[in-house]
């Protein structure tokens, strides 16, 4: 009988229902459940969190699920591997290691430490890597004053190796999100590093089940009002049988759905070039791939291929670009929409009258352009309510604070008529930017680890 190895996406983001990989591990029979929890804003989130608090950093969220799964995961012997560890790896794993032993469990706990990069940064660049910003050439040396994390994008190598090495739970920081899915692919099957194909499909499954729910009816732009149970949907399960061979499914006893039309728009999210999907282990080519319901909640993906994958690793470095301040102003009927447009000409002017160094504004209305901007039809209708939103983007607090006093005078006594005041007072917050670029695999020396617990 051929080996299927069946692997769930549990979490989609930092902020994902925690219970979604519970139910996974109660309801359904897993070989592994991978949890993605990281972006590039949220690693730069998760380093302020650090510098407050040492032991911060990383997805509390996760040690949550954990002691909700243990019990299924000692019970069938699920392995879970997840990117939870974001800023602070080494924290992460102290905690999950305290909710084993509270629980009883003998599990062993992989990870992995080298992806932050920052402290390493001024050797990089005396050793004269440029660090060229990808899309405009510029060298990094500017931002770096402002840099708040340096984090390299890694593979599958060293998750390979905590696995064998007996791992139950792994936990890493910046690992790509598709190697987490890859990884036991690479490990059950004893595919090649260089088995191109064979990793092509495991980049697939990962990408397909990344993102959570999303490709399981949520986030669906296709029927959305026909999803099954929105309120309870399954999170995405792959199963690979062998190289080429991939099923999506999702949770047994759960709402959503799999059809082709939400495996399309999963496998279509954030490609630049279908034909080219770069990762630090394989380039995947996904143009020519098939889709095939086979049965109910089960789609065959066929056709993808892969070739060697690149020199270089990504770098992904955040910094601060500045600070946001926004104020919310609601108006109601009669003629809402002309009074939120009056608003925001006399703060306009106000902060003229201040003399405040705005690098950025934005102005829309929530019920006319704030989500298509210049796309929006002008609305000719006397609706019943707008909500004015003024938006600046300042290089200093001390600037973006000039709003501050402003919204409240405009809202009360000293604009237009309102219905009401919400929002809070506008305090200015901290805009960060990412800086992508490419340095050499050889520059980087990851660590793994496996305790047992």
């Amino acid at each position: 009988m051929m080996k299927t190895i069946r692997i769930g996406g549990g979490q989609g983001f930092w902020g994902d229902l925690s219970d979604a990989p519970i139910t996974m591990a109660r309801e359904d029979n897993l070989d592994y459940i991978c949890c993605d929890y990281l972006a590039e804003l949220t690693l730069s989130i998760m380093r302020r969190q650090q510098e407050k608090r040492p032991e911060a950093g990383y997805a509390r969220d996760f040690i949550t699920a954990l002691k909700g799964m243990l019990p299924y995961l000692a019970e069938k012997g699920t392995k879970v591997i997840t990117n939870a560890g974001g800023m602070n790896v080494k924290a992460c794993v102290e905690k999950a290691k305290e909710a084993i032993r509270e629980g009883g469990y003998h599990l062993k706990v992989g990870y992995v430490l080298g992806d932050d990069v920052r402290e390493l940064i001024p050797q990089l660049r005396a050793q004269g890597i440029t660090m060229k910003h990808m899309d405009t050439g510029e060298d990094i040396d500017r931002i770096l004053p402002n840099m708040v994390n340096a984090n390299v994008y890694y593979g599958v190598e060293p998750i390979v190796k905590c696995l064998e090495d007996g791992a139950d739970i792994i936990i890493l920081g910046r690992s790509t999100d598709t190697a987490m899915f890859e990884a036991p692919l690479i490990y059950e099957f004893g595919w090649k590093l260089d088995d191109w194909t064979a990793k092509a499909t495991g980049i697939l499954a990962g990408h397909l089940c990344e993102c959570g729910a999303q490709a399981t009816g949520g986030n669906y732009d296709y029927d959305w009002e026909h999803v099954p149970s929105p309120e309870n949907l399954g999170y995405p399960i792959a199963e690979i049988s062998e190289k080429g061979s991939l099923v999506l499914t999702k949770t047994k006893n759960t709402g959503g759905l799999v059809t082709p039309q939400s495996v399309k728009e999963q496998l279509l999210y954030e490609i630049h070039d279908p034909s080219k999907y770069i990762t630090p282990d394989v380039v995947a080519d996904f143009s020519k791939i098939t889709l095939e319901e086979i049965e109910r909640d089960h789609v065959a993906v066929r056709g993808v291929t892969g070739t060697p994958a690149p020199d270089t690793l990504k770098l992904c470095v955040g910094y601060l670009e500045g600070y946001r301040t926004i104020a919310y102003l609601p108006y109601s009927w009669p003629r809402a929409y002309d009074k939120a447009k009056m608003a925001a000409d006399i703060l306009d002017k106000r902060l003229a009258m201040k003399n405040a160094k705005i690098v950025r504004k934005n102005i829309s209305y929530l019920g006319v352009n704030a989500l298509h901007g210049p796309l929006a039809p002008e609305i000719d209708a006397d609706l019943n309510e707008v909500v004015l939103r003024y938006a600046i983007m300042t290089e200093s607090k001390k600037e973006g604070l000039k709003l501050t006093p402003e919204v409240a005078a405009v809202s009360n006594l000293n604009g237009p008529a309102q219905g009401c005041f919400f929002g809070g007072r506008s305090r200015p917050s901290e805009v960060f930017a990412l800086w992508p670029t490419l340095i050499p695999r050889d520059a980087i020396k990851l660590t793994t680890f496996v305790e047992e617990v």
